[in-house]
């Protein structure tokens, strides 16, 4: 039998893959954010305009690889770059209007697939779902060194 542990590594894995599968990578002719843009612009939402040094440390990410991913963001006109607000050297990455309507869309599709999933709940079970799986990531994140600023 399967300890509880090596249950939840297989069931966080398939989550991982279920995540995109719950809606369509194509909307209206307008493709969906790829899972980088979607992680960066989210940040860049909570914590504001940031430099490629700050998305380093924040994601734990090589600036190399930062670039590319910005790279393809800028060309897709949904960050744009700007001066530092706070007078720094480093220019930041903003998000566009373009970049917010569209990590929008794309954060309320999966909110009707997760809608869709878990139609047969009850409010008190995605409620403790939700709390478990906010522990989880907390946790990891305390030991990364990294938390992920909450709302």
């Amino acid at each position: 039998m399967d300890k509880p542990l090596d249950l939840i590594e297989f069931e966080t894995m398939l989550l991982g893959r279920y995540m995109h599968l719950l809606t369509p990578r194509m909307r209206n002719g307008d493709r969906r954010l790829d899972r980088s843009a979607y992680l960066l612009l989210s940040r860049i939402q909570v914590d504001g305009p940031m430099s490629i040094g700050q998305l380093s440390e924040a994601f734990g990410l090589d600036t190399s690889t930062l670039n590319r991913q910005t790279a393809a963001m800028l060309r897709a006109g949904i960050v744009e770059r700007i001066t530092d607000p706070d007078g720094g050297i480093a220019r930041k990455f903003a998000i566009t209007a373009e970049g917010e309507r569209r990590l929008a869309a794309d954060r309320a599709e999966n909110l009707q697939g997760l809608e869709k999933v878990m139609e047969d709940w009850t409010p008190d079970e995605v409620a403790e779902f939700a709390n478990y799986l906010g522990r989880l990531n907390r946790d990891i994140e305390r030991l990364d060194g990294r938390p992920w600023p909450r709302r």
